[in-house]
């Protein structure tokens, strides 16, 4: 979590069945439905998306793509959502750490406020990034330290144009993106499958845990299915603290498999991460968690500050 907190246990997400493969319902307007098809009318297809069952209207539909119409034995990464961002169906091979880090670790963000920091990644190269919503809970003035490589050093960049595109706040994620003009194009990250992970396999974050940026760790999964308060977590032994929270947990293939968001604070090596099952649906129903400060059902609005906060008119 931020540095402005402690670290808790919560209920932050929405848990339901997830896919090893699934199919894709590409829609016309460029974005995606994934998920388990059930049943496919002359109206409509019927799909399993994990926490619900979805009607989607034929009139709406641009492409079918069933699970069984993919290679399973090709690793390289397939967009999805709407060519939003980059994702694996098969795990590539492992490589050590060392390496993974100076191909990745420029994709990884620092994500401030004036209250304190969290950490974030990068989707795309067009500045939209992933992070924890406690990260930006309340807060309007957020910027991102960003660690771009240039002639064989890292540069620190800070961009304080940041809009906040998408929330859900009982699964813990918030969609940002950078805005300044000045801005170049980002380092991505590809995407995993956290459904393919086993019990015992190497992973590791990188974040800024107490404002140490850029900090590594390394550990195994403890468990994929950690029950807490009704939700399902990555369970990892991989040291979390303070200021990691909205940072990429990678597996050994350098892909993103969940999002560190909390541990707990009387142990040590109990942290836990946000699958990125979880996270891709978000992503594709992005829409449906629009923020916007206009919309009265936006799950969660800032407030205008309190009237002892405000200029008192003068006195004639």
């Amino acid at each position: 979590m931020v540095l402005k907190k402690h670290l808790v246990l919560a209920a932050l997400l929405v848990s339901g069945g997830q896919f090893v493969s699934a199919d894709t319902i590409q829609l016309k307007d460029a974005s995606a439905v994934t998920g388990k098809i059930l049943a496919e009318k002359p109206e409509a297809v019927v799909v399993d998306v994990g926490y619900t069952v979805l009607v989607v209207p034929r009139a709406a539909i641009a492409r079918v793509v069933k699970a069984t119409e993919t290679n399973p034995s090709v690793a390289a990464p397939v967009s999805t959502g709407g060519q939003f961002y980059a994702a694996t169906t098969k795990s590539a091979t492992a490589r050590d750490v060392s390496s993974l880090v100076k191909q990745i670790g420029e994709a990884v963000v620092q994500v401030k406020n004036p209250s304190g920091l969290g950490s974030g990644f990068f989707l795309n190269e067009d500045g939209y990034l992933i992070t924890n919503f406690h990260v930006i809970e309340g807060e309007s003035e957020i910027s991102v330290e960003v660690y771009h490589q240039r002639n064989g050093q890292l540069d620190r960049e800070t961009y304080k144009q940041v809009k906040i595109i998408a929330i859900n706040k009982f699964q813990d994620l918030a969609l940002l993106h950078i805005e300044d003009k000045d801005a170049p194009k980002f380092k991505p990250v590809t995407l995993g499958n956290s459904d393919l992970l086993n019990v015992g396999d190497g992973v590791f974050a990188i974040g800024s845990p107490l404002g140490l940026e850029r900090t590594v760790t390394q550990g195994i999964l403890s468990t994929k299915t950690r029950q807490m308060e009704g939700q399902l977590y990555l369970q990892t032994s991989t040291q979390i603290n303070p200021g990691n929270s909205g940072g990429p947990l990678f597996n050994l293939a350098g892909e993103v498999v969940g999002v560190t968001n909390m541990k707990i604070t009387f142990g040590e090596g109990l942290g836990f991460a946000i699958p990125i099952e979880l996270v891709k649906n978000f992503l594709d129903h992005r829409d449906a968690f629009a923020y916007s400060t206009d919309n009265p059902n936006n799950p969660f609005r800032y407030l205008e500050p309190p009237s002892r906060m405000k200029a008192k008119p003068v006195e004639k």
